[in-house]
């Protein structure tokens, strides 16, 4: 995969993961962002996550990878060529504090290594893409179980939001959200992101400070 541009991650994007934070569901595609450094792979190796700023959460995600510039009525199947499994990682009482302050997300949810990926693979399209679910476990538990069939926002509505808000290109990265079940991470954690029946990526956590 060439360089990654651009990181967006849509909050919310499942009814019941809103449900399951106390949040509004939203009428619209409600996105943020993650920096380039927060990207890691999934690759067997062990990520170091902080332990000196409270519960670091998982939230299990279908990311796409944008493969060319975006033209007005370009659809899904056109613009993507690859595709991962993907973490969002969030710092849920770094948040909680943002919150209620109105601030930005950015402190809880663009530290390094808080975007993790698995490798890439060819994008089936949407319509396959809906045959399989995803899936995080972890130490051999499965703990999120999602298809893309429940979004409440699908891929097109969000890459054409993207492209209208922010702009979509070549090498972004769309993290589409995640269903419910998020919960915390521990120090020694063993994870597993799963596509199907594959695992695309498995990761160890070591939590510091």
């Amino acid at each position: 995969m060439n360089s990654i541009r651009n990181i967006y991650c849509v909050g919310r994007n499942y009814a019941l993961h809103a449900k399951e934070l106390n949040n509004e569901v939203p009428t619209s595609p409600f996105l943020f962002s993650k920096p380039t450094h927060a990207v890691v792979k999934a690759d067997g190796q062990t990520i170091t996550l902080p332990g000196d700023r409270g519960g670091v959460h998982y939230e299990v995600e279908l990311v796409i990878h944008i493969a060319r510039d975006y033209e007005a009525g370009m659809k899904v199947d056109d613009l993507v060529d690859s595709m991962a499994i993907g973490l969002d990682l969030t710092l849920r009482d770094v948040q909680g504090e943002l919150k209620k302050k109105g601030y930005p997300w950015l402190l809880a949810k663009g530290f390094p290594n808080s975007a993790v990926v698995t490798e890439f693979v060819p994008f089936p399209g949407v319509e396959a893409c809906k045959a399989k679910n995803f899936m995080l476990l972890k130490n051999g538990e499965q703990v999120q179980c999602g298809n893309i069939e429940n979004m409440l926002f699908d891929m097109q509505a969000l890459v054409e939001f993207s492209a209208k808000h922010f702009g979509l290109g070549k090498g972004d990265l769309i993290f589409t959200g995640t269903p419910e079940g998020v919960g915390p991470l521990a120090d020694g954690d063993q994870l597993s992101l799963v596509w199907g029946e594959e695992v695309l990526g498995k990761c160890d956590i070591s939590i510091k400070g």
